[in-house]
């Protein structure tokens, strides 16, 4: 059988061959039905998005009626109490556009914590001083816990606020070189100023989006407003930045004056790249004193202890023979 095998392996191998190739040539004249095929597939995959997409909006719906309940409580009561009146709604829609909150609702919500987070630490704070601690503080104690939570709950909207302003403020800044970088090519390309915004801010969406989001709703404005320098000073009240405001009063001036923008640019990347490299240096050379402290107390008396351990053990032994 081996022998018979060895002996016709070549009219094997090219009966094998005939069989492919008469296959290849059948496939080749069959038409294809890849058009039915894929008909049918985008045909599933419609009825599977349909699917997915009713079943997101009936949760949509859900959601939106929750928060538009809850919204008409707080919109309820920021109007029974006459809030949006008061002195503390004074320039608050422009800390909370500084903080990233541009909604229309954002101000009703923050005047609504500000009275509604008072009672929720100030009860808190009762049920710990007067429930927790009963019997183990004196009775001022007891109600200076109350009114630090009172004053807790005041001021924790406006901390909060402010740290989300202060957080946005570093990554834009952050951002500002690169984007300015960008923003140079953009103009050597011909582009206009508001097309430039427009295209830096897609371009930088992923790395720097709060700068993004500020650029993009800028060159809105530029196409809109009737006088241009009101959406560049709109952006710099947004953003409360040096910089930002050495690029407004730059892109104000082009405008005005006509003066070439990528020049000018360019000068104010190349500063804003040197002013974060000494940021980074002096953050560096504050090292050294803020490692003092530490150093001293959790480096140093481990080495002493290992470095005169030794002796004082070998100290102790000799004086307790004597």
């Amino acid at each position: 059988m081996i022998d018979f095998l060895q002996n016709n392996a070549i009219a094997f191998m090219a009966a094998f061959s005939m069989v492919v190739t008469l296959y290849a040539f059948w496939k080749s004249l069959v038409p294809d039905n890849s058009v039915s095929k894929r008909l049918k597939e985008m045909s599933q995959r419609r009825t599977r998005l349909l699917d997915e997409q009713m079943s997101t909006k009936r949760k949509d719906k859900r959601a939106g009626l929750n928060k538009a309940s809850s919204m008409g409580v707080i919109k309820a009561t920021v109007h029974k109490m006459k809030l949006m009146g008061s002195e503390h709604a004074d320039g608050l829609q422009l800390k909370l556009a500084q903080a990233g909150f541009r909604s229309r609702d954002a101000m009703m919500v923050f005047l609504f914590m500000m009275v509604f987070l008072p009672f929720v630490f100030g009860g808190l704070a009762a049920f710990v001083a007067y429930g927790m601690l009963a019997g183990k503080i004196t009775s001022i104690m007891q109600l200076l816990i109350c009114v630090c939570g009172v004053c807790l709950g005041y001021y924790a909207p406006r901390i909060f606020v402010k740290n989300m302003k202060q957080r946005r403020c570093t990554e834009i800044r952050k951002g500002m070189p690169d984007s300015l970088d960008l923003l140079v090519i953009c103009a050597q390309a011909g582009l206009s100023l508001d097309a430039s915004l427009n295209r830096v801010s897609k371009e930088i969406s992923f790395t720097c989006p709060e700068l993004s989001d500020e650029l993009s709703l800028a060159a809105v404005e530029l196409g809109f407003l009737p006088n241009r320098a009101d959406a560049l000073h709109n952006l710099n009240n947004r953003v409360d930045l040096p910089q930002m405001r050495s690029l407004i009063s730059t892109l104000v001036q082009t405008e005005k004056y006509g003066t070439p923008l990528s020049q000018s640019l360019r000068v104010l990347a190349q500063e804003y790249r040197d002013e974060r490299m000494m940021r980074a240096e002096e953050k560096a050379a504050r090292l050294p004193a803020i490692l003092t402290l530490p150093m001293i107390i959790f480096i140093l008396p481990p080495l002493f202890i290992v470095l005169l351990a030794p002796g004082l053990l070998r100290a102790i032994d000799s004086f307790s023979q004597m």
